[in-house]
């Protein structure tokens, strides 16, 4: 099959499906394999990013879906129900944050962290498609996990979680006191590069009285 007519079948699946798609999903529709498949899909993601597109191919996970250009948002915002766009309090935002930072964990693994109760940021951020149920956990009770769903990648611009910021290092210092190493090391250095300096001015003053003896 000609290489065109690849690209016009990717961009029609993608276009007609609505969601994202899987490489699986192509492999079985085109019968090419997956290599082939990435690199005839980096080649339109390229082609995508001409100024005269309105439409971009992002990568969600193992799959790709057509999306409007972030930059015409602005436009298309007025056209579209605005009751669609999720309104996440700052609970929610934590929540999610949570979430994204450790897959597969319980509703109580997550209060423990927050000290409220998630019930009902839970079943909004399910309503939002944000978060998705990732299996039962084998402990007491068997409680439902969460995971971050394609819809957060997409909604945050991510192209997988390996994306995501990385965190601060936490540690408790002699007081009982939270303090993020990352800091800890930075004031190190500072002090560090400050007695050189000293000790660099200490040994020319030194210098400094013994021409004068």
């Amino acid at each position: 099959m000609e290489l065109e007519k690849i690209e016009s079948i990717i961009e029609s699946m993608l276009f007609a499906a609505g969601r994202m798609v899987s490489i699986e999903e192509m492999e079985l529709a085109l019968e090419i394999s997956k290599e082939d498949i990435e690199k005839i899909i980096e080649k339109m993601q390229e082609e995508y990013k001409d100024a005269k597109r309105g439409i971009e191919l992002i990568k969600l996970n193992n799959g790709y879906q057509l999306c409007s250009k972030k930059e015409n948002y602005d436009y298309i915002y007025q056209i579209i129900d605005k009751r669609n766009k999720p309104k996440l309090s700052s609970a929610a935002l934590e929540t999610l944050s949570i979430i994204a930072y450790n897959p597969k964990i319980s509703r109580a693994e997550i209060e423990a962290i927050r000290g409220v109760s998630v019930d009902a940021t839970i079943y909004k951020l399910l309503e939002y498609g944000l978060i998705e149920e990732a299996g039962k956990l084998d402990l007491p009770g068997k409680p439902m996990s969460y995971k971050t769903s394609d819809e957060f990648l997409k909604m945050f611009g991510y192209s997988s979680l390996d994306e995501l910021p990385e965190l601060p290092r936490y540690k408790m210092d002699e007081n009982h006191q939270i303090v993020i190493e990352e800091l800890e090391e930075n004031n190190e250095e500072i002090e560090e590069e400050n007695d050189e300096e000293i000790n660099e001015n200490i040994k020319g003053e030194e210098s400094k009285i013994e021409e004068n003896v």
